[in-house]
């Protein structure tokens, strides 16, 4: 069995009912895409938390607004996309996603 501290975030969470999955999310999404030289990973991140906010997508949104600040998004800046997406995505997933960032923000 896989030592579960090498896994991957993908392969801790769905790798062993989907392993086909997990590996795309690590070969393809993370290793292929984030690391394309167009977009900073700043970038990506902004990018991602914008349109998982968008979709109320609130689950995803959690490992991506800690991954957003690794990639060096402030707090601030994290809260003022969500802010300015409140017009744009709708004020209940602004909400809930104001409610996210303070749990992922307080950890």
């Amino acid at each position: 069995m896989t030592d579960p501290t090498q896994q991957s975030a993908a392969q801790r969470l769905v790798g062993d009912i989907a392993p086909k999955l997990a590996a795309l999310t690590d070969d393809v999404l993370f290793g292929e895409v984030w690391s394309r030289p167009e977009l900073a990973r700043r970038d990506r991140s902004l990018v991602t938390v914008a349109a998982l906010v968008t979709n109320g997508s609130t689950e995803q949104l959690r490992s991506h607004l800690a991954l957003a600040r690794e990639n060096g998004l402030t707090e601030g800046e994290l809260i003022e996309a969500i802010t300015h997406l409140a017009f744009y995505a709708g004020w209940p997933r602004a909400m809930s996603a104001v409610g996210v960032a303070r749990e992922v923000f307080a950890a």
